[in-house]
């Protein structure tokens, strides 16, 4: 039952004039703000609830019970599929569990191409639990366009994409990758090979796969969508242009296993939406402080980040993106001394995952990619000594003042 106000109506308007509006304004105007709510509350309701009457006996209401539906969930979902231009979105209790659904897409004797440098839990996902299923899963450097082409066969009906990568910050060519995949893989007559761009360091606010050409685009929700570390979740954002049934699929799939995020997590992800350009564009500036200190430091050998000139992939990240993002990487040719980075810090908190309010630092081979195996990490091009940073909101004077102590306690020793 609608309220007062139609889902996406603001003012008195239709639908169609939000295609006007900017990110940053549609975040803190969500589409649906006042569905199903008489009382138009300024912010989403919660039902934080299981189950919902019925109108009787043997006749069900729109919600029957959470792990089918829950209008705070459709919430969410509604917003995060305009937000991505998508045809539909999905939440789960995690971002390893909505990568856990597109997986599915792929059936025993196809494969799955992959890149080799991806986030730790995504490598750990494909070489045990799907690769054991019978899937040939196939990691191939995806900013070399030669690789992939070889890659890809007739028999690839999924692959998956970062861009920038985790956390070397690599730069893939997202529109040509899903051109290549989409030409070569799985044919159409077969349900075709699905594209899958993980976009949790870019968010919508920075980067859209689906008009790159991507079928699915997957962002945890734990980092920049909440921004303070207190709701673990992941969001699945569908376009049917090439894929028609995989909605109805990825549905089924959250109802019938029960993964979809709880309607408290929800309101809180809501929330955060409405301040997640604002803390991501802060952050992102506070990112390139980091990065252009570090990059004149003696004691740093390569610093990763799109945003410093001279990278790699600066131009095609400036055509696919707008902007480099708030995450960073260096190496320091010595674990000892990337060790007392880490650990000397003050004001950057030693944890696994990014986008949380406070800046964050870690060794990514003991932490967010130790399930890679140490031989692997090294094949791939992932040193020990790799330093991540995920820039907070702090005074970044501070920030730099507080790394540059700890290289002065390091030298000092």
């Amino acid at each position: 039952m609608m309220g007062a106000k139609e889902g996406g109506e603001v003012g008195g308007k239709g639908e169609g004039w939000r295609a006007g509006l900017s990110v940053d304004t549609r975040l803190c105007h969500p589409v649906d703000m006042y569905r199903g709510d008489p009382y138009e509350a300024s912010a989403p309701p919660l039902y934080q609830t299981a189950t919902f009457n019925q109108p009787s006996a043997t006749t069900f209401g729109e919600y029957d019970y959470t792990r089918s539906g829950n209008p705070t969930r459709a919430a969410l979902e509604r917003t995060m599929a305009e937000l991505e231009g998508a045809d539909r979105s999905f939440a789960y209790a995690s971002g390893m569990a909505a990568l856990a659904a597109v997986v599915k897409v792929a059936r025993a004797g196809e494969r799955v191409v992959a890149g080799d440098d991806i986030y730790g839990g995504t490598s750990r996902l494909l070489a045990q639990v799907v690769a054991p299923a019978g899937v040939e899963v196939v990691n191939v450097d995806m900013t070399d366009l030669a690789a992939v082409r070889a890659a890809i066969d007739a028999r690839t009906s999924l692959v998956m994409i970062e861009s920038p990568t985790n956390p070397r910050l690599q730069v893939c060519d997202v529109a040509a990758i899903a051109d290549l995949a989409h030409a070569g893989g799985r044919p159409q007559a077969e349900g075709g090979c699905v594209v899958c761009v993980d976009n949790s360091i870019m968010t919508s606010v920075l980067q859209r796969p689906l008009e790159l050409g991507a079928d699915v685009c997957m962002t945890s929700a734990t980092k920049y969508i909440c921004g303070h570390s207190d709701v673990t979740g992941g969001v699945l954002s569908v376009t049917g242009a090439r894929h028609p049934a995989l909605a109805d699929k990825l549905y089924f799939h959250q109802n019938a296993e029960g993964t979809g995020l709880a309607p408290f997590d929800c309101w809180l992800c809501l929330r955060g939406l409405k301040t997640m350009s604002l803390r991501l564009r802060a952050q992102q500036a506070n990112a390139r402080r980091l990065a252009e200190f570090l990059d004149a430091h003696p004691l740093v050998k390569r610093v990763n980040y799109p945003g410093l000139p001279g990278h790699p992939g600066e131009d095609l990240h400036a055509r696919q993106a707008t902007g480099p993002g708030a995450i960073l990487s260096f190496t320091t040719d010595d674990l000892e001394l990337s060790k007392a980075l880490v650990e000397g810090t003050s004001l950057f908190k030693v944890t696994v995952s990014f986008g949380n309010v406070t800046s964050l630092i870690s060794l990514p081979c003991f932490m967010s990619h130790a399930s890679i195996p140490a031989d692997v990490r090294a094949a791939r091009g992932l040193p020990d000594d790799l330093v991540r940073i995920s820039a907070g909101i702090e005074d970044p004077d501070d920030l730099i003042r507080d790394l540059a102590a700890a290289f002065d306690a390091y030298q000092a020793r």
